[in-house]
């Protein structure tokens, strides 16, 4: 894995919460070893999950790899098969909407498109925020799951990231109901005990 990924850290408190114990092993992204482009020969990239020597590539789906294959009272996705496919769903969504326009706020070079980026993102956390409105029961549950692992990519990263660059994407004024939720999702001791120091993230992003 790698310290400053969220991905890689989904997966670290994925398998805190389950009790699992594991070896963790630092990648050099700019160096990357021989192990990693082994076991991820398709993607080349973090994180991977060994186990019984055997590679599973991808965060979201590692985290129901790990859901499925050890089986507590600690479930990650929720039992009822509605409520599972909104996880799913909103998952998807992070990674499929909202990353691409996080990452061309942090690498792209084109004000323009850095610009039109920020505007895009804005809209999609107002379709999240809404959501949050209409459906509190599945947003606001008094427990660390499936989605709210997912979401340290807005309920951390992004406050970060934004803090780092200087813009205000995530605000309380415009979107109160994500960062109500955000707050709830990052103050969770297995939240807190995982996720990387906020000043050390900053520095990366700067």
């Amino acid at each position: 894995g790698f310290w400053a990924s969220p991905f890689s850290v989904r997966v670290e408190i994925s398998l805190k919460l389950k009790g699992i114990q594991y070896e963790y092993i630092e990648e050099d992204l700019s160096n990357k070893s021989a192990t990693l482009l082994k076991y991820n020969h398709v993607y080349k990239k973090i994180p991977v999950l060994l186990h019984n020597g055997k590679p599973i590539a991808e965060s979201l789906i590692i985290l129901e790899y790990i859901d499925e294959t050890w089986k507590n009272d600690t479930p990650l996705l929720p039992k009822d098969l509605n409520q599972r496919a909104m996880a799913r769903f909103w998952a998807n969504f992070l990674d499929e909407k909202c990353l691409p326009e996080m990452k061309k706020l942090c690498y792209e070079s084109n004000n323009e498109v850095r610009e039109k980026a920020r505007g895009e993102l804005h809209e999609l956390l107002k379709l999240l925020e809404n959501e949050i409105i209409k459906d509190k029961n599945f947003f606001g549950v008094n427990r660390v799951g499936y989605i709210e692992i997912v979401s340290i990519l807005i309920t951390y990263w992004l406050g970060v990231i934004q803090e780092a660059l200087k813009v205000d994407i995530l605000t309380k004024e415009e979107f109160p109901n994500i960062c109500a939720w955000a707050e709830n999702v990052i103050s969770c001791n297995c939240m807190k005990e995982n996720l990387p120091p906020r000043e050390k993230l900053l520095a990366f992003y700067k």
